[in-house]
């Protein structure tokens, strides 16, 4: 049998493929989780920024689409162009400083920062942010989010929890966040081709992901009308935490 047909390939495959429709379902269900759950997982079995590297196009995808869908492309730069800047800036400066980390130490960094989105995701953390801090905030949400965001693309849940705080209308959340998630995106993926920790083969297997993204995507739709989304976060965090642990001993 063929290398790329052994046993460990067709496993490596399955788990990917496993991963990347589930974080589509994620995504379908709640609007946000692609990358939260499918790097993770993919990262038990495959090289942490190999897996980055396969949600990319997925991730770009889902988010031009919904950038596209909500219009809030001018509304949410001209709120949040302090988070976006720094954000973009950091990612590009995590990515460098995390060049010289073993794929064990990749790892323990993709670890802590799953646990801080736990965390930030179990608590629900609620700040009151006055109308003329909130540029400084956004600043200092972006300096953050860009450093795990570089180093772990898990950027996400410190920009929800700042958005969440900011009370904004639903309409409005999930139209902001896709803009800042895509700003997010285009920096990162830029920086990890320039530094090689992207290949072109990773390229063109992240466009394959596109398949078993919008599968789990669409039937995440599905069950956001059918399951409570409480017990499905619950069940969500569950399933990170137990990840998280797995990553640190890897």
């Amino acid at each position: 049998m063929s290398n790329w047909l052994s046993t460990d390939m067709v496993l490596i495959i399955s788990v990917c493929t496993a991963a990347i429709v589930g974080g589509g379902l994620i995504k379908g269900t709640l609007g946000v989780g692609l990358p939260l759950f499918a790097v993770p997982v993919m990262s038990l079995f495959i090289s942490s920024t190999q897996a980055i590297a396969l949600v990319s196009v997925p991730v770009l995808v889902s988010n031009s689409w919904q950038v596209w869908q909500e219009g809030s492309l001018k509304t949410s730069l001209k709120r949040f162009w302090p988070l976006m800047l720094t954000q973009a800036i950091m990612t590009v400066c995590a990515v460098y400083w995390t060049l010289s980390f073993s794929v064990r130490e990749l790892n323990m960094v993709m670890a802590l920062a799953l646990i801080v989105a736990v965390v930030l995701m179990a608590f629900k953390p609620s700040f009151n942010i006055p109308p003329e801090k909130e540029s400084a905030a956004s600043a200092l949400v972006g300096v953050t989010s860009g450093l795990l965001g570089g180093a772990s693309s898990l950027m996400g849940p410190i920009v929800i929890s700042y958005l969440m705080s900011l009370k904004l209308k639903r309409d409005e959340f999930v139209g902001c966040i896709s803009v800042i998630y895509l700003n997010a995106g285009w920096p990162l993926y830029l920086a990890m081709w320039h530094f090689d920790r992207m290949s072109l083969d990773d390229v063109g297997y992240s466009f394959l992901a596109i398949i078993p993204m919008f599968l789990g995507l669409l039937t995440g739709r599905k069950i956001r009308h059918r399951l409570s989304e409480e017990t499905f976060r619950r069940a969500l965090l569950g399933f990170l935490t137990v990840v998280a642990l797995m990553l640190l001993f890897k």
